[in-house]
């Protein structure tokens, strides 16, 4: 079940604060629990908090601490992208709409507000956001001053972007239209949106766009001489009161805002009077410009009136405050009971709410961003804390790896090799190393090495290994690391950054042994696009695999795809697709697809495919037109380690793809191999993956 909708605007002033409303109002009828998110929001001086974040807490009583219903300022985000971070950001607002996804039955996710420096970044922003998600998106846009043209042309390029980005769009939004053209509004855009696409057109709604006065006073640093009680009226509209009055008054509208210069007593009085007369509209309030004050037989005789609306002075002059009053955009704010209501009420006569959540709540991501993957291994890991042996303690990356993995505190590890020169090794690297987390073992001298040579002993005597062979075997760090698995004193081993894969790999296969029903060792790379996780098997180990090998790799690819949050759709790669190829090595990759769907007819698999076929959708469903996998495979199996290693390192290189692995498949026990090329990335990530493994996925 989705647990989350992302709200998403193309401009500053969209009006999708009432969408925000309006949605908490109907989930909280639905759900006890819904939590509130801004990954982005503008920046406000010390002390001040996030309007939208204040609104939406205070009136609808949220159990939700303000400083997590955000993770970035617009200027902290600025920072991050000129220094190079960008990946810290979406790290970062991944990690805390995750905690919020854990405490709450649904999350409203509001995007941002396209003002401030960097807004020019902030749709691409806000589509790689809910992206990163895996949320649904509703998008909203404002039609005020646009024509029909303009409108739907922003919108249907708002969701081609986000479609092709398969972030999927729930609902369109056409908000402040005139009355008589909402049909004409919901009508232009069914003519580019496919069926599912719910389509809403509201109403410009007067009372929502006009500024209080308090919002007036704040803009204008004002200072309010009388009714400080009535500042939630709103200005509906302003005029100047520089003609004399008998001719003002004919100007006067309803809930207007005088600005008057404050010397200016017979248009302050008359106003006043205007506004208590059955015979004239009720006015707003009245700014007094260029720091004038009525006379204090003015002011005693306004004190006595039955009736006062606010009267605020301001220090500017009348021209400049009237420019700055007519550039003021009206707010919600948590106290404006009334917009709040208006804004609810409003969203309630024109969204059909009932489909709409059923939508949302059935929602399923279309796959998982190499971001969320990374997130989502990093809470598995730290599920279950797991012992994990680094073989190769000496080596600067994987001590600087281990460092990490225990600030973290994602696993316990064991470093092989010499103590004293591994405690050199971190101190001339001035890691921030918790020694005491740090388990160094070197095998020769530990209390466990003889017991593990006898072990190895029985293990392998049949194959003539005597004692003396079997002291100097267990001498050797991957021997040692790989008895520590067996014997339950740690649960799996990374090594190969000094060693080669066979030597890694060959105790493992001595002793670990094959799962039950597995008799291929095979292996995986978590390949992480730029938008999407795919899966790469073998890459690493069998050379050249028999159709029957091939097709045991191909099952077990894809249960660990399955194990890891990956919805396996496997292509069977070859130089042809489909029926059209000859040949041994394409016959062989038939063989193995046939050899799958007769073993495990639940996944779905294709084969032989081409590589282009497998990944890009058009060129797929041209060759193999209604195929559930062309285009939209996510497990790779490759025919050969040639073809896999090349053409995996080739993505890598020319992609800038994170390769997440080598991951082995089959053991009892789990055992990986590093390239000996291999980054402190890499390690980092191979040890969570092990972890993850010793957990019994």
């Amino acid at each position: 079940m989705n647990k989350g909708l992302y709200i998403a605007t193309l401009e500053p002033h969209s009006g999708k604060s009432l969408i925000s409303l309006g949605l908490m109002r109907a989930l909280l009828g639905k759900t006890v629990k819904v939590g509130y998110f801004r990954p982005i929001i503008n920046d406000k001086k010390p002390g001040a908090k996030d309007n939208h974040i204040e609104t939406i807490l205070k009136y609808f009583d949220l159990p939700l601490k303000y400083e997590d219903s955000f993770a970035f300022t617009r200027s902290e985000v600025t920072q991050k992208r000129n220094e190079g971070k960008s990946g810290e950001i979406l790290d970062t607002i991944i990690r805390k709409y995750k905690k919020l996804e854990e405490s709450f039955d649904f999350v409203l996710v509001e995007g941002s507000d396209f003002s401030g420096e960097g807004s020019i970044f902030e749709f691409d922003e806000n589509v790689t956001i809910a992206k990163n998600l895996g949320l649904p998106v509703i998008i909203v846009a404002s039609g005020r001053g646009k024509t029909k043209e303009g409108l739907m042309g922003s919108l249907q390029m708002a969701y081609q972007t986000f479609s092709n980005k398969d972030v999927r769009v729930l609902a369109m939004v056409s908000n402040k239209i005139e009355l008589e053209n909402l049909t004409i509004a919901t009508n232009g855009m069914r003519e580019f949106l496919p069926d599912e696409v719910a389509v809403f057109a509201i109403p410009l709604v007067d009372s929502l766009a006009n500024p209080t006065l308090k919002e007036i006073v704040q803009v204008l640093d004002g200072k309010i001489l009388f009714g400080e009680e009535y500042l939630d009226n709103q200005s509906g509209s302003f005029n100047v009161g520089a003609m004399q009055l008998r001719n003002y008054l004919k100007h006067l509208k309803n809930e207007s805002l005088v600005i008057t210069p404050g010397d200016r007593a017979d248009i302050i009085l008359g106003a006043l009077q205007a506004n208590i007369s059955s015979n004239y509209p009720r006015i707003s309030g009245i700014i007094l410009t260029g720091g004038l004050l009525p006379e204090d037989s003015i002011i005693q005789l306004i004190e006595g009136l039955s009736q006062i609306v606010p009267i605020i002075s301001v220090d500017d002059g009348t021209f400049n405050v009237t420019n700055r009053v007519g550039a003021i955009k009206s707010n919600i704010y948590a106290d404006s009971t009334q917009k709040i209501e208006t804004s609810v009420s409003t969203f309630e006569k024109y969204i059909s709410i009932d489909p709409l959540i059923e939508r949302f709540v059935n929602f399923q991501p279309a796959g998982i961003t190499p971001r969320m993957f990374q997130y989502s291994l990093v809470k598995r890991a730290q599920q279950e804390k797991k012992h994990i042996v680094l073989p190769e303690g000496t080596d600067d990356r994987i001590l600087t790896a281990a460092a990490r993995l225990l600030d973290m505190d994602l696993v316990d590890l064991t470093v092989l090799g010499d103590g004293e020169a591994i405690l050199k090794r971190i101190k001339k690297l001035a890691l921030p190393m918790d020694f005491e987390k740090l388990n160094i073992i070197n095998p020769t001298t530990s209390d466990q090495f003889e017991d593990y040579v006898k072990t190895f002993y029985e293990l392998r005597k049949h194959k003539n290994i005597n004692m003396d062979i079997a002291r100097d075997l267990m001498s050797d760090v991957s021997y040692y690391g790989t008895m520590m698995i067996y014997k339950g004193h740690a649960d799996g081993m990374v090594s190969g950054a000094a060693h080669t894969t066979q030597h890694t790999i060959r105790p493992a296969l001595q002793f670990i042994k094959t799962k039950p029903g597995v008799s291929v060792v095979s292996s995986v790379f978590f390949m992480c696009l730029e938008d999407r996780v795919s899966v790469f098997g073998d890459c690493a180990i069998n050379p050249n695999p028999t159709a029957e090998e091939l097709a045991e790799i191909c099952i077990s690819s894809a249960e660990s795809s399955k194990a890891f949050g990956i919805d396996p759709k496997i292509a069977m790669l070859s130089y042809s697709s489909g029926s059209s190829g000859k040949g041994e090595d394409v016959d062989r990759v038939r063989e193995a697809t046939e050899i799958v769907k007769k073993k495990r007819p639940d996944l779905k698999i294709e084969g032989p495919i081409q590589y282009d076929a497998a990944v890009d959708l058009t060129v797929g469903q041209s060759k193999l037109p209604g195929s559930e996998v062309a285009g939209q495979a996510s497990v790779l199996i490759f025919p050969d380690l040639n073809t896999g290693n090349n053409t995996y390192k080739a993505v890598q290189r020319e992609t800038g793809a994170l390769a997440i692995g080598p991951m082995l498949q089959g053991l009892n026990k789990p055992v990986n191999d590093l390239s000996r090329g291999c980054t402190v990335d890499d390690i980092f990530n191979t040890v969570i993956l092990t972890a993850i493994q010793a957990q019994g996925i």
